[in-house]
């Protein structure tokens, strides 16, 4: 998708996927139809087919099914396929799981209480099927990805509504909120702009044909020893799945912990990658997320897309 549209062409498709991912959790009980979420974004139902199938390779009925919170609450503390509706539905199943391969390291005791002193970090703003990405790196892998277009959950600057001035400040301050909260993560590193240097990773990320178990992407965390361990426990679980808290407590042997995980889960540096997305409710709700409840129900049906080739 990076290198197939312009960043504008993306940044559009993937507001009009939050704007149609919106209607349909606040409808999702009226299970509406094409017709209905078509004419919410102002597209035609060809239209809207065609966004999602561009942008997913999913028909908005099936991203529906893979997303929807009652589809959600069906999910099993051991990793129940998130598209078992999807199969019900005839729909064919996966016939190649397509994940990121990703090989970790985490900072050292002596880094970390030093705040990254030392350590040089490269970041850059890339354009992502969920919305502007920052994404960072050193030479050890990459250590930090995170959104930053403003206002990704509600999307008020695309409202006619807002204010112009609002409209014309939102994408800068996105971008100085994203970066001041991750750079806050590494008080003492020298953090400079290349976008040059962050770019080979944003395609790694993000454009699935270039995922491969030969070539894993390497990953540098900081945090916490048991944060940490939260963070390794989330690589485990393959796209297409779903754990909940306390599974992954139980999986760290911190049975009682699962409030102590989510805080760990809401801190993690690396969104997408290490993907606390798939991280829901002991219901199978679709809980919070840190960087908007609709992104991360827009990560889970594109993945949908993916496991479905």
């Amino acid at each position: 998708m990076l290198d197939r549209l312009p960043q504008s062409a993306q940044g559009l498709d993937y507001a009009l996927v939050c704007k149609a991912i919106r209607f349909i959790s606040e409808s999702s009980r009226d299970q509406p139809g094409i017709e209905a979420i078509a004419d919410a974004v102002s597209l035609t139902p060809a239209e809207l087919t065609a966004l999602f199938r561009r942008w997913a390779g999913l028909t908005p009925k099936a991203f529906l099914q893979a997303v929807t919170l009652d589809h959600a609450r069906r999910l099993l503390d051991e990793g129940l396929p998130l598209l078992d509706a999807a199969f019900e539905s005839g729909l064919s199943g996966p016939s190649r799981l397509h994940d990121l391969f990703v090989t970790h390291e985490a900072i050292s005791p002596g880094e970390y209480k030093s705040g990254g002193e030392g350590l040089v970090i490269r970041y850059g703003f890339h354009a992502s099927p969920f919305g502007l990405a920052l994404v960072m790196a050193n030479e050890r892998g990459l250590c930090g990805l995170a959104f930053a277009d403003a206002g990704a959950e509600d999307l008020q600057g695309l409202d006619p509504g807002a204010p112009q001035a609002a409209k014309s400040l939102a994408p800068e301050i996105g971008r100085v909120a994203a970066l001041t909260d991750m750079t806050s993560r590494w008080p003492r590193a020298r953090i400079i702009e290349d976008s040059a240097f962050t770019t080979p990773y944003a395609r790694r990320i993000f454009l699935s044909e270039l995922w491969s178990p030969d070539q894993p992407l390497r990953v540098f965390m900081i945090g916490t020893d048991f944060e940490v361990r939260v963070w390794e426990t989330l690589l485990g679980i393959p796209m297409g799945k779903a754990m909940s808290y306390g599974a992954v407590a139980q999986s760290i042997e911190k049975p009682n912990a699962a409030r102590a995980v989510g805080a760990a889960v809401g801190r993690n540096p690396i969104s997408f990658v290490v993907p606390c997305h798939r991280v829901v409710g002991k219901s199978g709700a679709l809980t919070g997320y840190h960087w908007g409840l609709t992104r991360k129900r827009a990560m889970l049906g594109w993945e949908a897309g993916k496991t479905m080739r």
